[in-house]
């Protein structure tokens, strides 16, 4: 099942997604779909990072530790 929304894009932006649609010969929503998909996957990501970043229990190692440990 999918949903349809609809979003306001700039001038500059809808043209850069129209001329991508055409070259790839995927429509409009494929793309904003997959650069959706994307950014929220990447979002996701730096929650994590922030989160480890924040969490003191978290051990610290250091690049002496981490070269040694990768054979660097």
């Amino acid at each position: 099942m999918s949903t349809a929304i609809s979003v306001r894009l700039s001038d500059e932006l809808a043209l850069k997604l129209t001329e991508i649609a055409k070259e790839t010969e995927r429509p409009k929503s494929f793309h904003v779909q997959k650069a959706l998909e994307s950014y929220l996957t990447e979002l996701a990501d730096l929650q994590v990072a922030y989160d480890r970043l924040h969490d003191t229990t978290d051990p610290v190692v250091s690049i002496g530790d981490m070269r040694q440990e990768l054979e660097l």
